[in-house]
């Protein structure tokens, strides 16, 4: 570290490896600025690095129109100078690539390429300025994709493809561009994303993979592998295409049979019928219970009832992601509650442990978020 502290950014800093990355450069005296959604876990991060170097943080989502102007304002008013520019901030979004929604294809784009590729625009003038470094995030799915990521393999490859394009485009201007691949790590990646990690593969420690990222991003490394191996093991599967088939095939086949109930899930009962001479109650009555809670999620009733349309089903992962992004345990379970709320209501019904088919849509003025009261016009 030079006399004049290095700045960077990093953004899905608010867990895992991003959170990991910004923890060790601030003790390698980094000036930070750390971008995630979760004000709390940001608020969390700052308070466990104190004082001892310049922190700050920015409550942002990298997909937003505005983050990349939000994001280059926030680095100007903070840091002494930008050096690094780390795009982490990811998630995988579960289910296969046919029958993903366009939201869902549209996500993955905008949150691994479009996103980072408009953030780093905005601070182009001050990486020139720096000779500095933008690193971002890959997989080694981009290179071996497997079934069930849906988008996210595509996206991965896109990104991949994207930095060596950067990196010949810029190299002229001093700027190093990064591809990292961080191999399988201990992290909620995972959980969040309702996706399984591939194979049975040893998940690495995210502070080894911090420290290995953050060591390549110093050395201007164009590739940096975090897992020494896996290089060897994707090198392997592209020189020989029907083998690694087979393998993946053995995996999925081995991952389905460990886990029989999502293949066959136990048959849903039909919900009760309404006695008779009872009308449904609204969306609004049904979720009554739960809008303080909703209130507090910034969870509004606009967006459920975009999601009634009969006839329709519903993938509660991918109506979880599509409200939170990257949503932790607690905005997933008041979700869960919230769909049980509307399938005791009649507006849902079960079909699978994560799908749930709409029957019937809510009135014209609760779609806009209100509800017809009894005597009004």
């Amino acid at each position: 570290m030079s006399a004049e502290r290095h700045g960077i950014i990093v953004t899905g800093a608010s867990s895992g490896i991003g959170r990991a990355i910004a923890l060790l450069a601030a003790q390698r005296g980094y000036a930070v600025l750390a971008v995630a959604r979760r004000a709390d876990r940001l608020a969390a991060l700052a308070a466990e690095v104190g004082d001892r170097t310049p922190f700050a943080t920015l409550v942002c989502d990298v997909t937003a129109a505005d983050a990349p102007a939000r994001i280059a304002a926030a680095a100007h008013a903070s840091l002494p100078r930008v050096d690094v520019l780390l795009h982490n901030a990811g998630a995988a979004r579960a289910g296969t690539l046919l029958e993903q929604s366009d939201a869902a294809l549209d996500d993955q784009w905008h949150l691994h390429l479009a996103g980072p590729l408009r953030i780093t625009r905005a601070l182009h003038d001050d990486l020139r300025t720096t000779r500095g470094t933008i690193a971002m995030m890959g997989s080694g799915l981009a290179v071996v994709p497997l079934p069930g990521f849906g988008a996210y393999c595509a996206a991965k490859a896109a990104v991949r493809a994207a930095c060596t394009q950067l990196r010949r485009e810029l190299r002229s201007e001093g700027i190093a561009v990064c591809y990292c691949d961080p191999g399988v790590v201990a992290t909620e990646f995972s959980e969040v994303s309702g996706t399984a990690a591939p194979g049975a593969m040893r998940r690495a420690d995210p502070r080894l993979v911090a420290r290995r990222i953050l060591d390549g991003i110093e050395q201007r490394r164009p590739r940096i592998d975090a897992n020494y191996l896996q290089p060897i093991f994707l090198a392997i599967a592209r020189a020989f295409p029907s083998l690694a088939d087979a393998a993946i095939a053995r995996i999925v086949s081995r991952a389905r049979a460990a886990a029989p109930d999502a293949e066959h899930p136990p048959a849903v009962p039909p919900p009760e019928p309404l006695p008779k001479n009872t009308s449904p109650r609204t969306v609004h009555a049904a979720l009554a219970p739960l809008a303080r809670r909703m209130e507090r999620a910034k969870l509004p009733i606009a967006f459920l009832t975009s999601l009634l349309d009969p006839g329709s089903e519903i993938d509660t992962n991918e109506a979880a992601m599509r409200w939170a992004g990257m949503p932790n345990k607690n905005e997933r379970a008041l979700l869960g509650e919230i769909f049980d709320a509307l399938v005791e209501a009649g507006y849902l019904e079960r079909v699978a442990p994560q799908r749930l088919r709409v029957l019937r849509g809510p009135e014209a003025l609760e779609r806009n978020g209100y509800e017809k009261q009894e005597g009004g016009d």
